[in-house]
């Protein structure tokens, strides 16, 4: 099918009208940083306190999009930047039912968070970077990943032999070096409260 022959369908119920039901202000909770650096730890921890005060949440971890909706796609650079797009792409549906939506990636270009960061709204959209040094990651290792890449037995593994290309000016800088998970948690939960995501006269105990 050619895309001129594709039309946009406006539905009868807006996304204001979600956005009123579920009575918060959706957006994208964007975790890049590198494998091992605690992304999907953060990012889980910080959805049970959103979850446990009645927020409309979904967290899109890596690992397990790649076991069903990017499941055709391998680790090759023109791979990865389809993976991120897709994700984008979902994360703007998300965004569109009135959710705050987690995304826990390593999303290691720049460009390809652009792109993400473009297809929903000015506000809806924030960076997180998990910033941990290469060599704790690696001391973590909890799935074996950089000892093979060290090996050669995993190509294009990032930090290792692909790039990382760090965020110059996320909304929100986590060094997990100096921060335990439920600081890291509070940091991004005090965010959402300033700004206006989420309501302050809550109390969002784990």
């Amino acid at each position: 099918m050619e895309e001129k022959n594709i039309v946009w369908h406006d539905t009868n119920i807006t996304k204001n009208d979600r956005n009123s039901l579920l009575n918060q202000k959706p957006c994208v909770l964007w975790f890049t940083g590198l494998s091992g650096s605690g992304k999907s730890t953060i990012a889980n921890a910080v959805e049970r306190k959103l979850f446990n005060k009645s927020r409309k949440t979904y967290l899109l971890d890596g690992d397990n999009v790649r076991h069903g909706l990017n499941k055709d796609l391998g680790f090759l650079e023109s791979d990865r930047i389809e993976n991120i797009r897709r994700i984008g792409e979902v994360s703007k549906l998300f965004v569109d039912a009135g959710l705050i939506v987690l995304t826990a990636f390593i999303s290691p270009f720049k460009s390809d968070r652009q792109i993400a960061k473009s297809l929903v709204g000015y506000d809806e959209f924030i960076e997180i970077f998990i910033d941990t040094p290469l060599e704790i990651c690696e001391e973590r290792d909890s799935k074996g990943f950089y000892k093979k890449a060290r090996s050669g037995a995993i190509k294009n593994f990032t930090g290792i032999d692909s790039p990382y290309e760090k965020p110059e000016n996320p909304q929100i800088h986590i060094k997990t070096a100096k921060n335990t998970v439920e600081e890291c948690v509070d940091i991004i939960i005090n965010h959402l409260i300033k700004f206006g995501y989420i309501e302050e006269n809550n109390d969002y105990s784990i």
